[in-house]
């Protein structure tokens, strides 16, 4: 999920109106009848995971990666809400955010908190959730751009303190999160890491979904040399599940190395990227980010975004659930 997808929203543009200029007819908006989300480029790849309902790593998953040569350097088990500071692990991001998204990201229990886990007695997993409601509040994070600005949703983002990136000490990194994704259209949750400024440190996107896609979800990566251009193009991996997403528990992961974006659904390995700019993210460190956004650019289709009456956001949906994070290290 990148800070801004102009790069990409314009080449979408221009695919589906190519006689025109983007500036042109292609920016007037047309009335979306239905709601659908943008489909896979013809460059784009598509691939298919079985998926395992309720996949969880148990002891003796983690027994073998040690066993492996991986060392655990992070884990967050949300026994405290990010939002309490007795946890260290986790920056708030309290404002609105980018991609012409509808919500304004909160710290109010109503949008982030801890609950038990209602298929786990004694275990605590984080909620994010999203909420229909008119508010104001900073345009973008309060440090970036603090305009008083009109919001139709809240929802949630958190971002690791500490950041990530395989070197020369340990050439090898696997971030992985344990999620249930949200119904509803419009929803659009996400697992991704990123590094300031964007693009030029890198951003890899473990997980991107949308709310009314139950099955689907894809893979990304960007990287570019300036502050807010994006060099990478076509690197999107459609992932299609055997098992729903939003109705069970997934274990979502990347292993990052030099050379490799090698990405993981339930231990399996669904989606490799090599070459491009992979080799450039090499070394630049990222932080965890864990999101539920509403709308924007990701949803674009027929010309248009949907508009806030067009995302019911109905009694049951917009709620994420992430039951851990971790991070392993390997030389």
């Amino acid at each position: 999920m990148n800070i801004l997808r102009n790069a990409r929203l314009r080449a979408l543009m221009l695919l589906l109106c190519p006689a025109t200029s983007w500036l042109s007819s292609c920016q007037s908006p047309q009335e979306l009848t239905t709601p659908s989300s943008t489909l896979p480029t013809a460059s784009a790849r598509i691939a298919s995971a079985t998926g395992i309902c309720g996949y969880d790593h148990a002891a003796g998953t983690e027994s073998g990666l040690r066993a492996a040569g991986w060392n655990k350097i992070f884990d967050e088990p949300f026994a405290l809400s990010p939002t309490n500071t007795l946890n260290p692990n986790w920056n708030v991001w309290v404002g609105g955010s980018f991609n012409n998204e509808l919500q304004l990201f909160t710290d109010k229990p109503e949008n982030l908190t801890v609950v038990p886990d209602p298929e786990q007695s004694g275990n605590q997993v984080l909620l994010i959730q999203a909420r229909k409601e008119a508010v104001t509040g900073p345009r973008y994070r309060q440090d970036i751009d603090a305009t008083p600005t009109s919001f139709a949703f809240t929802a949630a983002r958190i971002e690791s303190r500490t950041m990530f990136a395989p070197n020369r000490t340990h050439s090898q990194v696997r971030m992985v999160a344990r999620i249930k994704l949200p119904t509803g259209y419009g929803m659009w949750p996400a697992f991704w890491s990123y590094g300031d400024a964007w693009p030029t440190n890198g951003e890899i996107d473990v997980l991107e979904a949308r709310g009314n896609e139950p099955y689907q979800f894809q893979t990304n990566y960007f990287f570019g040399r300036k502050r807010d251009e994006n060099l990478v193009r076509n690197a999107e991996t459609y992932i299609t599940s055997a098992t729903s997403l939003t109705d069970c528990w997934h274990v979502y992961e990347v292993i990052w190395t030099r050379d490799a974006l090698t990405f993981l659904l339930d231990g399996q390995v669904i989606d490799v990227k090599t070459g491009g700019y992979v080799s450039n993210l090499f070394g630049r460190p990222e932080k965890i980010t864990l999101s539920l956004s509403v709308g924007g650019d990701f949803f674009y289709a027929n010309g248009t975004r949907p508009t806030p009456e067009q995302i019911p956001l109905n009694s049951g949906e917009g709620t994420m659930l992430v039951d851990w994070v971790k991070v392993f290290v390997k030389r």
